[in-house]
């Protein structure tokens, strides 16, 4: 982003990382239709109707707070004027994005919209996220400070999570499928055939990696999770929220509820079907408790071998911690263990390091453009590491400046060099030793020769911390892609501008009290002879022809009633008309 950028940043939004920049996009306001508009409203009437009644106390006062309106599409603008007062702010983007993303931009107080709306086909559910889902399911809840607290908790934890290979498969198959279900013009043949992909995807993930279980987490707290008893649950989750179809469904006998626990975790979700299970917590405070009981499974706190291995098999960019504080990012390919104890790990390619988020001066992607490799542990037969080794304790070993040295660690590998300097925290505790002319051997293997340069080694006796990403945001432009493939832009055609058109007619009526009733009759007319399967449209004449006490009030109502016993439009015209009653 550039500050030529149409988007408009504020004190929240301003603090993103750059490399999250990539992802927003400008709101495309204009583009959506007055029909768009009207699915919005009726959406939101009738959520507003039912959730009132079964949704969390803080859903209809979240509504007020974070500045939704029941009769239009929010601006982006306008939403962050009023989040603002609660300490968040909302961006647009394009779909789905990739979940290590999607998290990072919660961690820092950002709700990520969907730009797009759902066609009036999708109007129940719609497999895409979109602004409905979006601003409608998750903003109001965040009005809560409890669970506004956990969801950037779960941002901070959640884009720490390692990946699999595997994963980023789901997401740009799922992403595919969403595309293509919400356009109406993608054909059978091209959803069955997207529809079967990410079932195979499913079906072959293997182990669930931390961003598996994590998500996993996620869908049945932020997007699908219930609240209170089992017996009588309230809805929280902003898929059901913002889901007037599943919203109702998910509270009957048929889907089972479990009290909600880290076993969570392992239940994977299908996003292309209703699901046949819910979680209920008893309050926002477990959904803190279990997410700090699921991080302290993660590489992130546990460190160790099998965190490091876990990033190797992602393939994906990571960094370690040692026990020191220095940390190490980018794409790990190989660790040497000793009985179970990590000796020695290698990157390849541009690496940087660190201490306490901030890349340490002299030590990014440029200089260690090859990649970086140090051995971990303490030093044989001697019992203090070199990292709680006093100045007089280095000397004694042979640790300092300009002295040829040759250290020897438990694992069993060997740096023989000349100090060149050593590199230390505020505190003064070395974190980084420089040799030149250094060989680093593991049994019989090189693993750094003196032709290659200066030798930087890292100090730690372990690896305290494994996790997704870099410890400095800044150290690396794409620590993740956009994805190649694109939402559709919906193209019109004469007729249904045509019919757009006539929703804006019947929208500048309402709004702006204009429209006498032979103006609602001419509508009426046309959309009895050229649109007879539109039903919202008839429903939003027979409103304002009830409000206005018109004679076409029966009509339109004999109308709706007989487009009322076709299966496909039964409990869409049905809901409305009920809610003109009340």
């Amino acid at each position: 982003m550039t500050k030529d950028s149409p988007i408009i940043w504020n004190e929240i939004t301003r603090k993103l990382p750059k490399h999250l920049h990539k992802f927003i996009v400008k709101q495309p306001y204009d583009e959506y239709t007055a029909q768009n508009q009207a699915v919005w409203r009726y959406v939101m009437r009738m959520n507003i109707d039912f959730l009132s009644k079964v949704a969390h106390e803080s859903y209809i006062e979240g509504l007020q707070k974070t500045g939704i309106s029941v009769s239009s599409i929010p601006q982006m603008e306008g939403m962050n004027r009023i989040l603002k007062d609660i300490g968040w702010a909302a961006v647009s983007v394009d779909g789905f994005i990739p979940p290590n993303a999607f998290m990072e931009f919660q961690a820092y107080n950002v709700l990520v919209i969907a730009s797009d709306m759902r066609t009036i086909n999708h109007i129940e559910y719609t497999p895409a996220p979109d602004i409905i889902h979006e601003a409608a399911g998750h903003a109001p809840i965040i009005a809560n400070p409890e669970y506004a607290e956990y969801l950037r908790r779960f941002g901070e934890i959640g884009s720490k999570a390692i990946s699999s290979a595997k994963d980023h498969e789901i997401y740009e198959a799922i992403r595919l499928l969403s595309i293509l279900k919400e356009d109406p013009n993608s054909t059978e043949d091209e959803i069955k055939k997207a529809q079967d992909a990410v079932e195979l995807a499913q079906n072959t993930m293997g182990e669930l990696s931390e961003m598996a279980q994590i998500r996993n987490l996620h869908w049945w707290t932020v997007e699908y999770g219930l609240i209170g008893s089992l017996e009588q649950p309230k809805i929280y989750g902003a898929g059901l929220l913002s889901s007037i179809g599943e919203s109702a469904w998910c509270l009957t006998d048929q889907v089972e509820k479990r009290a909600y626990s880290i076993e969570a975790a392992k239940v994977s979700f299908d996003i292309t079907k209703p699901q046949p299970q819910l979680f209920v917590t008893p309050d926002f405070a477990k959904l803190s408790l279990v997410l700090e009981q699921f991080a302290s499974t993660m590489g992130l706190r546990t460190g160790g071998l099998s965190g490091v291995q876990k990033l190797i098999d992602s393939e994906n960019l990571g960094t370690i911690e040692l026990s020191t504080g220095i940390q190490v990012s980018g794409h790990f390919i190989r660790v040497i263990a000793n009985d179970k104890s990590v000796v020695y790990v290698q990157t390849t390619g541009p690496t940087a390091l660190s201490c306490k988020d901030k890349e340490l001066i002299g030590h990014g992607v440029s200089y260690h453009a090859e990649g970086f490799g140090s051995p971990v542990g303490k030093l044989k037969g001697i019992n203090i590491p070199i990292e709680d080794m006093s100045p007089r304790d280095l000397e004694v070993y042979g640790i300092y400046e300009g002295k040829q040295t040759v250290l020897e660690f438990e694992g069993g590998v060997k740096v023989v060099g000349e100090v060149i300097t050593g590199t230390r925290n505020l505190k003064g505790e070395i974190l980084l030793i420089s040799f030149k002319n250094c060989t680093v051997s593991f049994q019989d293997e090189i693993l750094f020769d003196p032709a290659w340069g200066i030798y930087d080694m890292a100090v730690g006796k372990k690896v305290v911390s494994a996790y997704a990403g870099p410890a400095d945001p800044n150290s690396f432009e794409n620590t993740s892609k956009l994805s190649e493939t694109k939402t559709h832009k919906l193209s019109y055609t004469d007729q249904e501008k045509a019919l757009y058109k006539l929703y804006g007619q019947v929208r500048d009526y309402r709004t702006h009290d204009l429209g006498d009733e032979q103006q609602l009759a001419s509508v009426f007319d046309t959309l009895k002879q050229v649109y007879p399967k539109d039903w919202l449209l008839p429903l939003e004449l027979y409103e304002l022809s009830k409000q206005r006490g018109y004679a076409i009030e029966n009509q339109l109502k004999d109308y709706l009633e007989k487009l009322a016993q076709e299966e496909e439009y039964k409990t869409l015209v049905v809901n409305g008309l009920n809610l003109c009653k009340s």
